[in-house]
């Protein structure tokens, strides 16, 4: 992917030297000094200098100790002594003061538009990203939320809350329509769990929908039932609860969904990404998104990758390598599971402790199809159209898998970059045959954290949770890898990512799975330039390099040098998109939870 600049432009003339003479960037600089009779092309409008800068160029770490930039992008990364011939009256100093730089994050996985609803919904999240603990506390934070924001609340009809998460409340359930109606009876309330692939709901929202006890399961979903009856009890599962919030939201409208893309993109900039992602779109989000972005709104890259699913068409249409006013439609998204945490990713087997009314043997479900898997990866393949896809359980792989073996057959692979999204239940065969397909998996070792406990516990128990987001197996293969938070399903924070790749310590200090750690220079790759790739971006970011996007990370320490269980307290200082400071913590932010 190619990004213009004005064809006069003398930084692209002299990059354009620099490309075709092989040389260093200095010395095709000095050569053109030379040739325009010692006047200089072009002059750097900012150096930055007075920290390390760590520019993930190569297999080995790699500092310089100066970086340079013109007109958005790098053009000289070395030693201060060789920042003569970039230096002018206008050129500005930016002192590190000591802290790092590196190239800015580049997000392989997230939801930035819902990362938007879950930044301006009540937050449900528990320790140490919110305070929920129990139910009565949610009902709680949902009544005075409600009451902070009584303008929007009447507004949309709804009230809305994101991130709980029955396997951290101290009741260990998901909360009941009855206990949901003592925040409104009248109002829909609807709060999303921390995985988005389930949601607790009051009677007002089934109400709404039209649930009841004579409505049948969705294809792909699941009303929770009141045991021994076929009454819901206000948890919903999957395209049951994704069919909800299409129609509670509706109120809300393409104004709201602008509101949650301008929201989601500012999160993602205050945890370091220069680029973000909507990993699953409708026509309708990503067309609200071309909107913003046309109207001057992202001061960073976002990329989308629509449904399969909904609208093939959009996306052949719409599908592109080169941005436009920091936006473009990446590929297509497919979704043949759910959530693990939840009970609904396909597994391969039985869960091993489902809390729950689940039957005997109970090993989740699919949320496709299987002939509409394999048809929408062939045709992906048929349209050299990439298409990133969720699987978590072992069944899901195991569909993933045969769908891209077939299309590989009738279209031999031409670098189309297929992706595996989470991947949590792995066997190790498994990654075998994603490497033999040229599979790219994109891993979730946030889970180590968050959830380790629980999957030891209860969903595929202390013999296999060692081995969710199995880093360490693909790292054997020689395989790249991409690590994501999944934002909303955990807030988009760099370090914590980082943190959980290296350390994979669970909330209660336990080790999930040692042998599958990484080291923390290998974790940094799995967030720069690794993504980069992925995203066929890899000539343009993931790396502070002449020549690339001049896309930045400031931290408060160095990673290399600081002790791995201390790297959840770096803090991103300051982020930088094209040579433009995009978040500052200097600046009045949120604070951090």
């Amino acid at each position: 992917m190619d990004i213009e600049a004005p064809r006069s432009s003398p930084f692209l003339r002299i990059l354009a030297l620099h490309r075709a003479s092989r040389r260093p960037l200095a010395l095709t600089f000095a050569l053109c000094c030379a040739l325009s009779g010692g006047q200089a092309l072009a002059q750097a409008e900012a150096i930055y200098a007075g920290g390390p800068i760590l520019t993930m160029e190569g297999e080995e770490p790699v500092y310089v100790e100066a970086v340079a930039i013109a007109e958005g992008r790098v053009v000289y990364a070395g030693p201060e002594s060789g920042l003569g011939p970039f230096t002018g009256p206008a050129t500005q100093r930016r002192d590190l003061a000591g802290r790092t730089m590196l190239p800015g994050f580049v997000d392989p996985h997230g939801h930035m538009v819902m990362g938007g609803l879950q930044a301006l919904s009540a937050n449900m999240l528990s320790p140490p990203d919110g305070r929920i603990s129990d139910i009565p506390g949610i009902v709680a934070e949902l009544t005075s939320w409600a009451k902070a924001n009584a303008r929007n609340v009447e507004k949309a009809k709804l009230i809305i809350g994101f991130g709980y998460d029955n396997a951290q409340l101290k009741e260990l359930r998901h909360p009941t329509k009855e206990e949901l109606d003592a925040v409104s009876t009248s109002l829909p309330v609807v709060i999303i769990h921390q995985s988005g692939h389930l949601a607790s709901v009051n009677s007002a929202a089934l109400a709404l929908i039209g649930y009841s006890a004579a409505t049948k399961d969705p294809e792909g979903g699941v009303i929770q039932r009141k045991p021994g009856t076929q009454e819901p009890n206000g948890t919903l599962e999957e395209t049951a609860f994704f069919a909800l919030i299409g129609k509670v939201l509706q109120n809300i409208g393409p104004l709201g969904i602008e509101a949650f893309t301008k929201a989601g993109m500012l999160q993602w900039a205050r945890f370091g990404y220069t680029t973000a992602q909507e990993g699953r779109s409708t026509p309708q989000v990503a067309k609200v998104m071309r909107k913003v972005a046309d109207e001057s709104g992202f001061r960073i890259d976002v990329l989308t990758y629509p449904d399969v699913l909904v609208d093939r068409q959009f996306i052949a249409d719409n599908v592109s390598k080169t941005y436009k006013n920091h936006f473009r439609v990446a590929g297509a998204k497919l979704t043949i599971d759910g959530s693990p945490q939840g009970f609904t990713a396909w597994r391969d087997r039985p869960y091993y402790d489902p809390l729950g009314n689940y039957p005997e043997g109970y090993a989740g479900y699919a949320a496709a199809k299987p002939e509409d898997v394999m048809g929408a990866v062939e045709w992906a393949f048929a349209n050299d159209i990439q298409i990133i896809t969720h699987a978590n359980g072992e069944a899901a792989s195991d569909l993933l898998i045969k769908a891209i073996d077939a299309a590989e057959q009738k279209h031999p692979y031409a670098d189309q970059r297929p992706t595996l999204i989470h991947g949590q239940f792995l066997r190790e065969d498994q990654v075998g045959a994603y490497e033999r397909l040229h599979v790219i998996p994109s891993l979730f070792p946030m889970h180590t954290f968050y959830w380790g406990d629980w999957h030891c516990a209860h969903t595929v128990g202390p013999q296999l949770c060692p081995n969710i987001s199995p880093t360490g197996w693909v790292r054997e293969r020689g395989m790249i890898f991409t690590t994501h938070s999944d934002a909303p399903v955990a807030l988009p924070d760099t370090m914590r990512v980082l943190d959980a790749t290296v350390t994979r310590r669970s909330r209660t200090g336990q080790l999930i799975g040692p042998e599958q750690r990484v080291d923390t220079y290998t974790a940094l790759r799995a967030m720069t330039i690794w993504p980069a790739f992925q995203i066929f971006e890899e000539k343009e970011k993931g790396s502070i390099a002449v020549g690339k996007q001049a896309d930045f990370v400031v931290l408060s320490a160095d990673p290399l040098k600081t002790a791995p269980e201390a790297l959840d307290t770096l803090r991103v200082l300051e982020t930088i998109k094209n040579g433009k400071t995009v978040y500052s913590a200097r600046q009045i932010q949120p604070p951090r939870p």
